[in-house]
């Protein structure tokens, strides 16, 4: 074959091939793209959900329990009924006014999201309060404060799912906690003291009381929307009979395991401290009594730290959704 005639059959082979590849890469950019926004719409419908809900369900606790019996929350929520009845301007503007430089600092300490959906959030439910009809329904005290503060947590809880807040406390409290060495307990524990003070002052002793059980309740709802009734465990499990413990975690609990390489630190006259595999699993609270007695006949001498965690996201664990708590 004439040399010049093959050298252009292999550049044009070789270009061929070049741009099918340029092709698959392009492709598979596109596709990727398509994915990342596909996800994004997702979380943004499901955020945008929460926070319409939260939004609701603090309305209703507000109008329908709180405010027609002049009972206060903690928190920001609690400053913005305390100067609504002491000055009689609506809690609409209040709420997002008395909100405003707790949401710049969040912007600040947190992000530019996390601050666009807070003042949505806190925008929608001042919308809420000054224009949906919520209907009143009981003057009975003990029952104000405990479903006033149940429907304002579910509020507030289903918001920080969202993404946002509708009450900025935790913002301030961890802007403080940075600079002052105290934890957000202890920041929101003296915020509160503050504000039933002054209700007690300003208003009577009796409905600080029913106020700071609104609150407790409120702050108890709150934990549970976020975290849900099952307490996940983590377990870190060390034994010489680490294999067997894995696939009786697999088979017979149904969980996933984590294996780290380690060594043996113990040892009482010198003896080799000798490699060991150590295994790591999560589960909900109610699985560990199971656990605890499967290990006992694998090794009753294993040892086991157990430590609570907040949330979990992927492996085997299998999440309830909004939607089931």
């Amino acid at each position: 074959m004439n040399p010049i005639l093959h050298q252009t059959i292999v550049k044009t082979i070789k270009g061929a091939r070049g741009k099918e590849r340029f092709a698959g890469g392009g492709v598979y950019n596109s596709g990727k793209q398509i994915y990342k926004m596909k996800v994004t719409i997702i979380h943004f419908l499901k955020d945008f959900f929460l926070i319409v809900v939260g939004i609701i369900s603090a309305g209703f606790g507000l109008k329908s329990f709180l405010l027609p019996n002049s009972f206060i929350d903690g928190g920001v929520t609690g400053i913005s009924l305390l100067v609504a009845e002491v000055s009689q301007y609506p809690l609409s503007v209040l709420i997002v006014f008395i909100n405003i430089p707790f949401i710049v600092i969040g912007f600040t300490q947190v992000g530019k999201a996390f601050a666009l959906k807070s003042i949505a959030a806190i925008c929608g439910l001042a919308i809420a309060i000054a224009f949906i009809d919520y209907p009143v329904i009981t003057s009975d005290k003990l029952l104000v404060s405990v479903f006033g503060g149940f429907f304002l947590g579910i509020g507030i809880g289903f918001a920080v799912r969202g993404g946002g807040v509708l009450d900025g406390t935790e913002v301030l409290a961890i802007y403080l906690s940075k600079r002052t060495g105290l934890t957000i307990g202890d920041i929101i524990l003296v915020f509160n003291v503050m504000i039933f003070s002054i209700v007690a002052y300003l208003l009577s002793v009796e409905i600080a009381l029913y106020s700071m059980l609104t609150y407790f309740v409120a702050s108890k709802t709150v934990d549970f929307v976020i975290e849900g009734v099952e307490e996940y465990t983590g377990v870190t499990i060390i034994s010489p009979r680490s294999d067997e413990i894995r696939l009786m975690i697999i088979e017979q609990i149904g969980r996933g395991v984590t294996l780290y390489n380690g060594q043996r630190g113990y040892g009482k006259k010198g003896e080799y401290l000798g490699e060991t595999k150590i295994v790591y699993t999560v589960m909900t609270r109610l699985e560990i009594a199971k656990l605890k007695a499967e290990v006992d006949k694998i090794d009753p001498n294993a040892f086991m730290v157990m430590s609570p965690i907040k949330d979990t996201k992927g492996g085997m664990i299998k999440k309830r959704t909004f939607m089931d708590k």
